[in-house]
């Protein structure tokens, strides 16, 4: 019996233990699921805009160790913003989500991933915004990250309610990603918004951009958005009318490519044979659309949407430093 004695709490302490693996590996896999739900790999519609704008507004006599810090921060906090925004959609959808096919299976609308662990994850994802912003003041004395903090929170979590009463919600999108080479470039020096005038047309490219692919993202849900009474362009002109609207958007967003190609002497060769591969995969999505349809909706909103992405923000770094 002395010897049982000894072996309780041995077994007691080995089940504690396992016990918190246990809770550590669920943790671990509740992480897991929301990030393939929200589909962080998407982060790139926005990332390499705000790294643009970041080496656009660095001050030429900057430090190269101070900008890489900062922009070590950029990125930090434009993974934390989009967790936030994408979790607050889940959240904020989880209804709709669950009674269309399309998203039944969302992590939230199906219930795997509960509601009190998504508002976990999303305020979490918050915390870390703002704790990253603050980062900006100790380091750098830049306070302007931390004081529009809460701002850039709203905004970018607004247009998961927009639907609700206006189909303009497209656009509402491309302002919450817009704002991501605004704020960037802030956060490295916010003088850069009164000597770059490229930073608005690069921010109004966004902004058009993603709302004319996001009329076409919206495609799919027509049916569900009438039946529901959500508002989209789609469910509200058809979906022929629709596919003209993202055109003209797209038209747009090429004429402010263009602008932020002239205003800056930076943008040299590259950034311009970027703008005219751009026009090239615009007319590419469209043409994919009209031809294949709603089959050819994820390869026209994906794929090409994600080069377009990287080709502005490649050529705009690469001619901002050569």
């Amino acid at each position: 019996m002395p010897g049982a004695c000894r072996t309780a709490p041995i077994v007691s302490d080995m089940n504690a233990g396992a016990t918190l693996r246990g809770e550590d590996q669920g943790l671990r896999a509740k992480l897991v699921m929301a990030a393939r739900d929200i589909k962080l790999a998407h982060s790139i519609f926005a990332m390499p805009f705000a790294i643009l704008a970041s080496f656009l507004a660095r001050p030429s006599e900057a430090r190269w160790s101070r900008f890489v810090g900062q922009l070590a921060l950029v990125v930090a906090c434009m993974v934390a913003a989009r967790t936030w925004a994408m979790m607050v959609n889940r959240i904020a959808d989880r209804a709709y989500d669950a009674a269309n096919p399309r998203t039944a299976r969302r992590a939230v609308a199906s219930g795997r991933l509960g509601l009190g662990e998504a508002r976990l994850i999303a305020a979490g994802a918050a915390g870390a915004f703002v704790g990253v912003c603050g980062l900006f003041a100790v380091f750098y004395g830049n306070i302007w990250p931390l004081a529009l903090a809460g701002l850039v929170l709203g905004w970018i979590a607004l247009y998961s309610y927009t639907k609700r009463f206006t189909a303009l919600c497209h656009v509402f999108l491309g302002g919450a990603l817009a704002v991501s080479p605004l704020a960037a470039a802030i956060a490295i020096d916010p003088t850069s918004l009164t000597r770059t005038p490229a930073l608005y047309f690069v921010a109004g490219f966004v902004l058009v951009w993603v709302a004319g692919f996001d009329v076409i993202y919206a495609l799919q849900d027509v049916g569900f958005d009438v039946e529901r009474g959500l508002h989209s362009i789609p469910s509200k002109l058809g979906p022929e009318r629709a596919i003209v609207v993202s055109r003209v958007l797209h038209a747009v967003a090429m004429v402010l490519l263009i602008a932020a190609w002239r205003s800056d002497a930076r943008f040299g060769v590259i950034f311009g044979a970027a703008c005219v591969m751009v026009f090239g995969l615009l007319v590419a999505e469209h043409t994919i659309l009209a031809k294949r349809g709603r089959a050819g909706l994820n390869m026209a909103f994906f794929t090409v949407n994600g080069v377009v992405s990287c080709v502005v923000g490649a050529a705009g770094v690469w001619d901002s430093l050569v």
